[in-house]
């Protein structure tokens, strides 16, 4: 199993979450995160003053799967989530090596 953590622009969450559904993917977790990286923030105009913002709002999701949908995943999440202009985002990919349902007790890929 793997976790595929992808950090995104928050407008492409919908295309994503969808482009995932179209491929079977049940369930993922999304979290409101703030961070950098080359683009190292920008600046904002408020009231007549500029305001630096050094961290940029995105979005990250969290995705559990079987080891041989880990490769279609990230196609899917990179197609959905492209903008072409920086700040796209990354995806990481960590072995995940137990999952567990809370409610039955199911645990590895099943818990999926």
């Amino acid at each position: 199993m793997h976790l595929i953590t992808a950090i995104i622009k928050p407008f492409k969450l919908d295309s994503v979450r969808e482009a995932l559904a179209d491929l079977g993917i049940q369930g993922l977790t999304v979290s409101e995160v703030k961070g950098f990286g080359r683009q190292k923030g920008h600046t904002e105009l408020y009231r007549g003053a500029e305001y630096a913002i050094d961290f940029v709002p995105k979005t990250r999701l969290d995705i559990a799967v079987e080891e041989d949908q880990t490769d279609q995943v990230i196609e899917t999440i990179k197609k959905a989530a492209l903008t072409g202009n920086v700040g796209d985002g990354k995806i990481f990919v960590t072995p995940l090596i137990e999952a567990v349902r809370i409610r039955t007790g199911e645990t590895g890929t099943i818990a999926l």
